[in-house]
């Protein structure tokens, strides 16, 4: 389903080039668990933005369902990422102004889902996630585990193979954080691959692959 061939990915600081990502290379199945583990700085976000097709890497190439997705132009990549992927990061990145139901329908607003295809999907997701009674609150009116159940589906609405969680439940509280990782494997279990990005070994240990990266570089890859 994903293959990572020789990924580099280079930043320049000032006059200094700094080497996020070192001739990565990783196949992810189909209906896979792992996660990607390392300390600060040793390239797990940057791995993650480029398997989210959010980043371009500078070298190597990327496979995603048979397809090099390396080349693609920035509006390729753009449907491509809409179709296929799902995102859950640690903050939320909720628009502040829509509700928790306008929230969920946004993606399939900028996709072009005909409205009376949109109505019944936000409306599943809603029930399916448990936020039927705040449809129609703001973020500022969530509690954090609600706001990610809102990311959560919002990350469902255009029903993506692959859902990537960067640190998905590092804004909240341990008993809250636990039914977010519920939530996100019960996806899997449901046929999806997941990929969770996270510093926290416990978390990461749930997963049935854990790859670990230092200094951009796999060092570990168990199952």
């Amino acid at each position: 389903m994903i293959r990572l061939a020789g990924i580099e990915r280079i930043f320049r600081v000032g006059d200094e080039e700094v080497h996020a990502l070192r001739g990565v290379s990783l196949d992810i199945q189909a209906g896979e668990y792992l996660s990607i583990m390392g300390p600060s700085g040793s390239g797990k976000s940057s791995l993650l933005n480029v398997l989210g097709l959010l980043d371009r890497p500078n070298g190597g190439s990327y496979s995603l369902d048979g397809r090099d997705v390396t080349a693609l132009s920035d509006d390729e990549l753009a449907r491509v990422r809409r179709e296929k992927i799902g995102f859950v990061f640690q903050f939320f990145h909720l628009v502040p102004r829509l509700t928790a139901e306008q929230n969920i329908e946004l993606p399939m607003v900028l996709a072009g889902v005909p409205p009376q295809e949109r109505r019944p999907r936000v409306e599943r997701l809603l029930a399916e996630y448990g936020l039927e009674e705040r449809a129609r609150h703001r973020p500022d009116q969530l509690s954090g585990g609600q706001c990610q159940r809102v990311a959560i589906a919002r990350s469902m609405s255009m029903q993506p193979n692959v859902i990537l969680a960067d640190e998905p439940t590092g804004n909240l509280d341990r008993h809250t954080g636990q039914e977010v990782m519920n939530l996100l494997e019960k996806l899997h279990a449901a046929g999806g691959t997941l990929v969770v990005v996270t510093h926290d070994a416990e978390l990461g240990s749930r997963a049935k692959r854990r790859i670990r990266l230092v200094d951009g570089q796999i060092v570990g890859d168990e199952r």
